[in-house]
């Protein structure tokens, strides 16, 4: 059995090749990410530091609500995160507002809308409303994307799955859920690998993880930073324990 050689200077390359990989994987992953900044206390100095956040992590977007958009979109100006604008209130809210709301939206800068469902319609199982819905907010959003919002604490799954359905039926590009490694699958079952599934409330880089491999595409989270520092610690242990084993296997001289 051969034993491989490697030179001092052999060692300090590979080593800097695998920090290497290791930064551009974690880039990736956090490209993953959506800061959400879109809770109703959020001020103007809360949005702001979500978005140098946004931009220091390169992540996906930032989450604002339609308040916030103008705003964001200024913050953001030279980089490649998306605003995404959370439309729709609380629901209830009439077709003809949320559409108005979408509109307006997306011309001050969103990128993509999150829209809240009318719960009431999803709670009582009437995909024929929320299907309609959902249409005459894709086409108000135009060239936008549309994800719809499922992430409501009091959704069951079941609730999920219809969500989904008037998703797909309603031509919208994506579902967003809980960050529940359950309800991703169900999303996935429901709509067929045809819509992107996002998630939120992520709290850790652990969660995040474990809810890619569950399929999801996307997660939001209001700590990004905290994320990414457990995503580089995370890496580096990772990377010590694997040097160590090879450091006992190959010899250098």
């Amino acid at each position: 059995m051969e034993t491989t050689v490697l030179s001092a200077t052999e060692v300090v390359e590979y080593e800097e090749f695998k920090r290497s990989r290791r930064e551009a994987e974690i880039a990736v992953t956090l490209k993953r990410l959506i800061i959400d900044a879109s809770r109703r206390e959020a001020d103007k100095a809360s949005v702001k530091r979500a978005c140098e956040s946004a931009k220091k992590l390169g992540a996906s977007g930032v989450l604002v609500s339609p308040v916030n958009v103008a705003f964001a979109r200024r913050q953001l100006a030279g980089s490649t995160t998306e605003i995404v604008c959370l439309a729709g209130g609380t629901g209830e809210s009439l077709p003809s507002i949320k559409k108005a709301e979408i509109k307006k939206a997306c011309a001050q800068g969103a990128r993509e809308v999150r829209l809240v469902p009318c719960y009431s319609a999803l709670v009582g199982g009437n995909l024929a409303y929320l299907k309609k819905e959902v249409k005459k907010a894709k086409r108000a959003a135009r060239k936008g994307t549309l994800t719809l919002s499922l992430e409501d604490h009091s959704l069951s799954e079941d609730d999920v799955a219809l969500g989904v359905r008037a998703a797909l039926e309603g031509r919208a590009d994506g579902v967003c859920v809980r960050g529940e490694a359950p309800l991703v699958l169900r999303a996935l079952e429901t709509g067929a690998d045809k819509l992107r599934i996002d998630v939120s409330g992520v709290e850790n880089a652990e969660q995040m993880k474990s809810l890619v491999r569950a399929g999801a595409l996307r997660v939001s989270s209001g700590d990004g930073e905290k994320i990414a520092v457990e995503l580089y610690e995370s890496a580096a242990r990772e990377s010590a324990v694997r040097s160590a084993a090879e450091r006992k296997t190959t010899p250098t001289v």
